[in-house]
């Protein structure tokens, strides 16, 4: 990372509150369903779909669980009604998870089965590496149970993806690959990935081949150019249809380069986060990782 990120990072918490507000309207749609749902809608006029995204997945009690759990159905009330093309992306400890797991899978089943009555689709997020056996399991349980409409998230700096994709390949199948987030010790990270994120990209490259040679309709989560256009040659090689792939992109960063895959006739998603904890979301997302400061500068320095 450079220094540049980590002298931004480190200074962001002692900015003035209302300068990280200012900021994160950028890349947080607002507080409330109706702010959420007027975002989605104007990126979808613009020719964008959407996954949304409630805030707050650090939950104290099951009682707290439950209330993001009934936030999500008014958010997919809201996405039927007013008739958008979005979804929604939920992390499982936001549901309970490290409180119980049963709990977490009875919320996660609810939403399951509103999300299905508006024929819509339920992304499970991933967490850090402490979570991800758990969420794999937790995604394999439900699918054993019928639900189609789910997918899971796989982060590519892990040296375990390789292994875990295996059994969430097919042609019903929806996953989403990212680069990965959170810190985490580099027993566990692909070479070199905890000093150079673009040590990652072959080991994405390697997981998304294997989405497009199983027929698994995948969601390329990433802001990196280089591996953006080594995705599409990837795709063109393989003469993999743009509706077997789909990328996708944070509110509010790289919007040029979004706009570009738009008018090339890809389809692009944009994550769409709202909520009241803004502010915990800013500083947790940061503090996680350093380099996201160069994504709020882009995000500030360009359009």
């Amino acid at each position: 990372m450079s220094l540049l990120n980590t002298l931004v990072a480190s200074a962001i918490p002692l900015a003035p509150r209302a300068l990280i507000r200012k900021v994160s309207r950028r890349y947080i749609a607002g507080d409330t369903v109706a702010d959420v749902i007027k975002r989605v809608a104007a990126l979808n006029a613009a020719g964008f779909s959407a996954t949304v995204d409630v805030l707050g997945e650090t939950v104290e009690s099951l009682s707290q669980a439950d209330n993001t759990a009934s936030e999500y159905l008014k958010v997919l009330e809201a996405i039927a009604r007013d008739g958008l093309r979005a979804n929604i992306s939920v992390k499982p400890t936001a549901l309970g998870l490290l409180l119980g797991a049963t709990h977490c899978e009875r919320n996660l089943e609810c939403l399951l089965n509103a999300a299905k009555g508006h024929s819509t689709f339920v992304r499970i997020d991933m967490e850090d590496s402490s979570c991800t056996q758990r969420e794999i399991d937790l995604l394999l349980r439900i699918k054993s149970r019928g639900y189609g409409n789910v997918g899971l998230v796989v982060q590519a700096y892990l040296k375990r993806t390789d292994n875990d994709i295996t059994p969430l390949l097919g042609t019903h199948e929806n996953l989403r690959i990212c680069k990965g987030i959170y810190v985490e010790g580099r027993e566990h990270l692909v070479e070199d990935a905890w000093r150079d994120r673009r040590a990652i990209n072959p080991h994405f490259l390697r997981q998304v081949a294997r989405c497009f040679g199983s027929g698994t309709f995948v969601g390329v989560a990433t802001h990196d150019e280089d591996l953006i256009d080594q995705v599409i040659a990837l795709a063109g090689g393989q003469g993999i249809a743009k509706t077997a792939f789909e990328f996708q992109m944070l509110l509010g960063v790289r919007e040029s380069l979004r706009d570009r895959l738009l008018a090339a006739g890809y389809a692009v998603r944009i994550y769409v986060p709202y909520g009241k904890d803004w502010y915990g979301y800013s500083m947790r997302r940061i503090k996680e990782n350093p380099r996201i400061a160069d994504h709020l500068l882009r995000a500030l320095l360009t359009r």
